[in-house]
This record gives structure tokens, sequence and C-alpha cells, in this order.
């Protein structure tokens, strides 16, 4: 997956999901898997740890599945 195109895709999840802002992605290709116009489709999660007001921390994980293109398919994320 090109750089350019995880930087469009970070953005666009950083004002989503502020807490994973400046994450780097780990970035897996889905085999089998195809997305609309039989594009590639990868996998990108980005995890953090968000500091909570009562001291706990909380560990959060955002999965996107997005095509080469750089189109976002699918978010989800743990609370």
């Amino acid at each position: 997956m090109d750089q350019k195109i995880v930087a469009s895709i970070s953005k666009q999840i950083a004002r989503q999901f502020p807490e994973v802002a400046g994450a780097l992605p780990s970035i897996k290709s889905q085999a089998g898997a195809k997305g609309n116009g039989d594009s590639a489709t990868y996998l990108l999660t980005f995890k953090s740890r968000v500091d909570q007001p009562s001291g706990f921390a909380i560990n959060r994980a955002v999965r996107v599945v997005a095509n080469d293109a750089g189109r976002i398919l699918k978010i989800t994320t743990s609370r």
C-alpha cells in the first residue's frame, strides 16, 4: 500500500478518533478479499493508550478496512 494513501487514511481516522492521531498503523493484506471494483483490500490497525481522569488507562484499537485506492470500507473500534 502506498505511503501517501496510508497518510490520507490516517488523517481521516485521526479526525474521528483523536486518541490515535500520530499512531502508525500495522498493515495487513486481506487474502481473498476484494472490495468494490475488484481492488485489493487491506486491514490497518491503529493502537493507542487513553488515560482516564480516574487514573486508569484504556488500550484503544481502531481497525480500518480500506482498498488500495484509499477508500475506507469499514471501521471498527474497541471500547
